[in-house]
C-alpha cells in the first residue's frame, strides 16, 4: 500500500476506486510504499500520465519512500511503486497525484482590425480577452469598477468563450463603446479554494487614450557590426502605447550575455566578445493590441585560420606546375563577416594589379565561399616567385592575417606513405601509442587529417576529424572501443589542390581474456556431480595460450584442455574437495581468473530486522526478544534439519545459552522465528545462528539485540530509519561501516566503527574529502512528525518530544555539527529552521551523546547539518537517532541502544 506523509490537500477515491491524491504546487510530495516480504524487497518508483520531470528524475526512484521538493504542475500523473524480492509475482500499487495550481490571469485589450483605421477606441468595439492556467478549471467574473457585469442586464457588453485558445480563456466585448464603458474592468479568477488556493484577479483601465505599443530602435539598420572589445549601446525608443510599455530586452539563441546592463530600454554590452554575437530582441507590452517587436542581429568580427591553395590547370588535369600553363593561388580566412573581408595579394612584396597574366578574383566561385584567389596565365619564369595574400576587414581594429605562397619548380605533389611495420599497430588496453602517415615528397608538404574508416565513428577527442602538422596521430590511455581502421589523408589546404592521398593504419587493441562468471558462490549435496564452466566472452588476441585449475590453490592435474572449448571442470563434491576452485585462462597479453566457492555447507541464514515490536516485557527485570531469519536457497545442499542458535552478553565472552533448534525446516522464502527469553533489562546480547544439515553445521552469521524503552535509529537499513537527504544542500551524509570504508582513507578523522564498536554497524558521516570546500553544508532530515494528532500536557498546549543521538566529531579541520528543529505551519503552509543544538571543532576520539527537548508548535522534522571546515580532517559522524514523545530522562535510558536494525515505528509521521 501507498501512504502520504506530504502536504496533501486531500487523499481520496473517485468511482473506479482510484486514489487520488491532491497536492498544491510548490509543495513536498512525500509518498511512502509500505512493503512486507522476505527477503527484503526491492522497491522502484516509476510514472505514467504527465512528463517524467528533472526532479523527478533526480530524487532516489529505488527506495520505499518518494520524495518530491516544491512538486511542479508537469510531475502529476500516475505513480507506481513495485516490490519485488524474487519469490512470487512482483507487487504493484499505485496512486494518482492531482497537482492543483493558479496562475495569474493575463488581461489584454484588442480591437476589430477594421477598427483600427478608425480613432482607436472611442465608438468602437472593444474586446477584453482574459486568460488563465489552473487546476481544476477556473470560474471567471467580470467587474467594470466594483460592479459585477452580467450578459443579461447590460445589453451593451457579450461574455463568451473563444475556440481554439490555449488555456482558459473568457472575452468580455463592449458593443459601441458608450462613456460609461471607459472605467476599470477587473478580471477575477477562482478555482473555489481547492487547496488553499485564493482568488487572484488583474485590473485593466480603459480610456479614450488607450493605444497599442510602437517603438523603434536607436540602430537604424537591422544588422550591427563591431569589433571585438568595443561597447554597444542599444536603445528600445517607445514612439506610442498607454498605458506605458514595460520593456524587455531578450537574445537568441541563449540568454542575454552576463555583462550585459539593462538600463529601461536601453541595452549596453561593455567590452563584447565573439561568444555576444546574436540577435537582440526588444519587446514593448502594456496588454493593447500586439506587443511591439524589433530585433537587431548583433556581429562581432573575427578572423582566424588564414590556408592557401595551389591549383594547378585544372584543364589540363595537371598534378604539378608547369610553364606554359595556368596556375591558381586561393587564399581562405575563417571570418565573421565572412563577407566583408578584404583580400590583397603581393608579388615579391609588390601589391598585384589585374593584368593579362594576373588576374584577382575577388570571391572565386570554384571554392569555398569567402575565397579569393590569384590566377597566372600561360606561367612563365617571371612568375616564378613569392606570393603573399592579405586578409583584413577594412578601417577595423581587428589585425590582419598574412600567408607567403612560394611558388618555384619544387614544388610537387605529396607522396603520404605509412612507414614499415605501420599498417597494423598493437597496442594493450590502457597504453599510450601512435599512428603514423608521413608525407615524404612534395612541396609544400600539407597537414594530414585523421578519421575513422567506420561511419559514424568519431575520433578518441570527440570529433570527425583530427589535424596533425607531421602526421602523427599520438593516442593516450587506449581502450578497446578505439580499435578499428583509421582513415589518413593530405588535408586540400596548405598544400597542392589536387586529389587527396589516402592511406590507412588499424589500430588493433589487446586486453586479457573476459571471463564469466568472475566469482560464484556455489553449493550442492554430497556426492553429487558439480560442473563449473568459465565462459570466455571476449579476448585479443582471440588464440588462448593456456588453462590451469586449481584448488585451494593448488594445481589440478588433470589433462590438458583444449583450448578452442569452453573451459570446464566436472568432479564428484566429497567432503575432502570443497574449497576455492579458479580456473586461470591466459592468451598472449595476460591472466584472467574466473573464481569459484564449492561447498556442501548450507547458505548463510538472513536475520529479518522489521521484525515488529521485537521486544516483550516480562516479570521482573526480565524480556524476551522475537528473533526472524531466512534460510537461502535451502534446497541447494543436504536437507537442513534445523539451527543452532547461540546467546551471549555484549562485551562478555560468556556464554549465556545455546540453543538446539533442530526440526525447525526451512522453506523458500518463509519468515522462521524463535523467542529468545529470560533476557535481563537492559542488557544487550550477541545472537549467532547456524543452520545444520545431515551432514554439516552452516557458517554463524550474528546480529546484537538489546532492551530499549525508545524508538533508535542505528541505520542499519539502507532506508535509513525514513530519513531523508536534504535536496536544497550542497552534498549527502553516506551511509557506512567499518567493512566499507575506504582503506586510502584519512587516518586522524572519522570514527572506526559505529556507536556499539562492532565492524557491522552503520553509521552517518559526511565526507570531508575533495571535492567538499569549506562551508559546504549536508543535512539529513528525519520523517515528519504530525504533532497535532496527540495532546500535550494537561494545560500545555505543545506536546514536548526528547532528541537523542550519538556524534563523533574527531579531526583537526572539524567544522560545526548543528540540529535544526524545522516547522511547518498549518495554516500558511511555509516552513521555519531553528537551531536547537550546535557543537564545532574537534571534540574528542570517542563517541558522544546529545539529549534535549523540543517543543514543537506544528508538525515538524529535525534537521542534521553538517558544515564542513576547512580541510579534509574535517568527518563527521552521528548514530543511534532516537525522536520520542515526552521530555527527556536524565538516567541512562538508552545508553545500552545498539544495533538492532531499529526502525521508527510508534513515530506519527
Amino acid at each position: 500500500r501507498i501512504v502520504h506523509s506530504g502536504a496533501a490537500c486531500n487523499v481520496n477515491d473517485d468511482n473506479i476506486s482510484e486514489r487520488i491524491y491532491t497536492i498544491k504546487e510548490g509543495y513536498t510530495l512525500v509518498l511512502q510504499c509500505i512493503v512486507k516480504g522476505h527477503p527484503r524487497p526491492q522497491v522502484r518508483w516509476t510514472k505514467t500520465a504527465g512528463s517524467a520531470s528533472d526532479k523527478f528524475q533526480e530524487t532516489s526512484i529505488y527506495n520505499e519512500t518518494l520524495r518530491i521538493e516544491g512538486i511542479q504542475r508537469v510531475q502529476g500523473g500516475r505513480y507506481y511503486c513495485k516490490a519485488d524480492n524474487g519469490v512470487g509475482v512482483a507487487a504493484i500499487k499505485s496512486i494518482r497525484v492531482d497537482v492543483q495550481y493558479l496562475d495569474t490571469p493575463v488581461l489584454t485589450v484588442h480591437q476589430t482590425i477594421s477598427d483600427v483605421r478608425g480613432s482607436y477606441y472611442q465608438e468602437k468595439t472593444v474586446f477584453l480577452r482574459c486568460t488563465v492556467n489552473s487546476n481544476p478549471p477556473a470560474r471567471f467574473i467580470w467587474k467594470r469598477g466594483n460592479i459585477l457585469i452580467e450578459q443579461s442586464k447590460d445589453n451593451g457588453v457579450d461574455i463568451y468563450e473563444p475556440l481554439y485558445t490555449q488555456g482558459e480563456t473568457k472575452v468580455l466585448k463592449l458593443k459601441n463603446l458608450r462613456p460609461k464603458d471607459f472605467a476599470d474592468y477587473t478580471c477575477q479568477v477562482s478555482v473555489r479554494n481547492v487547496c488553499n488556493i485564493e482568488d487572484k484577479s488583474v485590473t485593466f483601465r480603459l480610456t479614450n487614450a488607450t493605444t497599442p505599443p510602437m517603438i523603434r530602435l536607436s540602430v537604424n539598420d537591422t544588422v550591427v557590426v563591431v569589433d571585438p572589445g568595443q561597447d554597444v549601446l542599444l536603445n528600445c525608443e517607445i514612439m506610442a502605447g498607454f498605458p506605458a510599455p514595460t520593456v524587455t530586452w531578450s537574445r537568441y539563441p541563449g540568454p542575454l550575455p552576463l555583462s550585459a546592463q539593462v538600463r529601461g530600454p536601453m541595452l549596453f554590452l561593455r567590452a563584447v566578445t565573439p561568444a555576444d554575437a546574436g540577435f537582440y530582441n526588444c519587446s514593448a507590452v502594456n496588454n493593447v493590441g500586439n506587443p511591439a517587436r524589433k530585433n537587431v542581429n548583433l556581429i562581432v568580427r573575427t578572423m582566424t585560420n588564414l590556408t592557401f591553395q595551389i591549383t594547378p590547370d585544372s584543364n589540363k588535369d595537371s598534378e604539378t606546375i608547369q610553364m606554359g600553363r595556368d596556375l591558381k593561388l586561393s587564399c581562405h580566412v575563417d571570418a565573421t563577416p565572412q563577407d566583408k573581408v578584404n583580400y590583397s595579394w603581393y608579388k615579391n612584396s609588390a601589391p598585384v594589379f589585374n593584368s593579362e597574366s594576373l588576374i584577382i578574383l575577388r570571391s572565386d566561385p570554384d571554392m569555398a565561399p569567402g575565397t579569393s584567389s590569384l590566377e597566372i596565365i600561360d606561367m612563365k619564369f617571371r612568375d616564378l616567385a613569392t606570393y603573399s595574400c592579405m586578409a583584413n576587414f577594412p578601417g577595423s581594429r581587428v589585425p590582419e592575417l598574412r600567408v607567403d605562397v612560394n611558388i618555384s619548380q619544387n614544388v610537387s605533389p605529396p607522396v603520404l606513405s605509412v612507414p614499415p611495420g605501420g599498417q597494423v599497430v598493437s597496442v594493450q588496453e590502457g597504453g599510450n601509442t601512435e599512428l603514423v602517415c608521413l608525407v615524404v615528397d612534395g612541396k609544400p608538404r600539407p597537414p594530414v587529417l585523421w578519421s575513422r574508416a567506420e561511419k559514424d565513428l568519431l575520433m578518441p577527442g570527440g570529433r570527425s576529424v583530427t589535424e596533425t602538422p607531421d602526421g602523427r596521430l599520438r593516442m593516450r590511455n587506449v581502450s578497446r572501443d578505439m580499435m578499428g581502421v583509421y582513415r589518413c589523408q593530405t588535408a586540400p589546404y596548405n598544400g597542392l589542390n589536387i586529389k587527396r592521398r589516402e592511406a590507412q593504419v588499424q589500430l588493433n587493441v589487446q586486453y586479457p581474456p573476459i571471463l564469466d562468471p568472475v566469482f560464484q558462490d556455489l553449493r550442492s549435496r554430497n556426492y553429487q556431480m558439480v560442473t563449473l564452466r568459465c565462459a570466455v566472452l571476449r579476448s585479443n588476441p582471440p588464440r588462448l595460450t593456456d588453462i590451469r585449475w586449481f584448488r585451494n590453490g593448488e594445481f589440478i592435474r588433470i589433462p590438458m584442455p583444449d583450448l578452442k572449448e569452453t573451459p570446464e571442470l566436472q568432479f564428484k563434491l566429497e567432503p575432502r574437495n570443497n574449497g576455492s576452485y579458479e580456473c586461470r585462462v591466459s592468451n598472449s597479453i595476460g591472466m584472467s581468473t574466473c573464481t569459484f566457492n564449492v561447498s556442501t555447507k548450507p547458505y548463510n541464514a538472513e536475520f529479518y530486522f522489521d521484525t515488529p515490536n521485537p521486544v516483550r516485557i516480562q516479570k521482573g527485570n526480565n524480556y524476551s526478544y522475537n528473533l526472524q531469519w531466512t534460510q537461502r536457497d535451502p534446497e541447494a545442499t543436504d536437507p537442513i534439519i534445523g539451527f543452532w542458535l547461540i546467546v551471549r552478553k555484549v562485551k562478555q565472552n560468556v556464554l549465556l545459552k545455546q540453543i538446539d533448534l533442530r526440526g525447525k525446516e526451512p522453506e523458500k522464502g518463509v519468515l522462521m522465528s524463535h523467542t529468545i527469553s529470560d533476557l535481563k533489562i537492559p542488557l544487550a546480547y550477541e545472537v549467532r545462528l547456524a543452520p545444520i544439515t545431515t551432514y554439516c553445521t552452516g557458517d554463524y552469521i550474528s546480529r546484537t539485540i538489546q532492551y530499549s524503552e525508545h524508538h533508535v535509529c542505528g541505520f542499519e537499513d539502507e532506508r535509513i530509519c525514513g530519513f531523508s537527504q536534504d535536496r536544497s544542500d550542497v552534498f549527502d551524509w553516506t551511509r557506512q561501516n567499518h567493512l566499507t570504508q575506504n582503506p586510502k582513507r584519512s587516518a586522524n578523522t572519522g570514527p572506526e566503527t559505529d556507536r556499539s564498536g562492532t565492524k557491522e554497524g552503520y553509521y552517518m558521516y559526511i565526507e570531508a574529502s575533495r571535492p567538499r570546500v569549506q562551508g559546504d553544508k549536508a543535512r539529513l532530515l528525519s520523517p515528519l512528525f504530525n504533532v497535532t494528532s496527540v495532546r500535550g500536557p494537561k494545560g500545555s498546549g505543545r506536546v514536548p518530544y526528547c532528541v537523542s543521538f550519538y556524534y563523533h566529531m574527531k579531526g583537526k579541520h572539524i567544522g560545526t555539527l548543528n540540529v535544526l528543529l524545522r516547522v511547518r505551519s498549518i495554516a500558511s503552509h511555509t516552513t521555519v529552521d531553528s537551531e536547537v543544538w550546535t557543537k564545532s571543532g574537534h571534540q574528542g576520539p570517542d563517541w558522544k551523546r546529545a539529549l534535549f527537548d523540543v517543543s514543537p508548535s506544528g508538525p515538524f522534522q529535525i534537521v542534521f547539518e553538517g558544515i564542513r571546515g576547512p580541510s579534509f580532517e574535517g568527518d563527521i559522524a552521528i548514530d543511534d537517532v532516537s525522536i520520542t514523545i515526552g521530555k527527556c530522562k536524565q538516567e541512562n535510558t538508552v545508553a545500552s541502544a545498539g544495533k538492532t536494525g531499529k526502525s521508527f515505528k510508534g513515530w506519527e509521521m
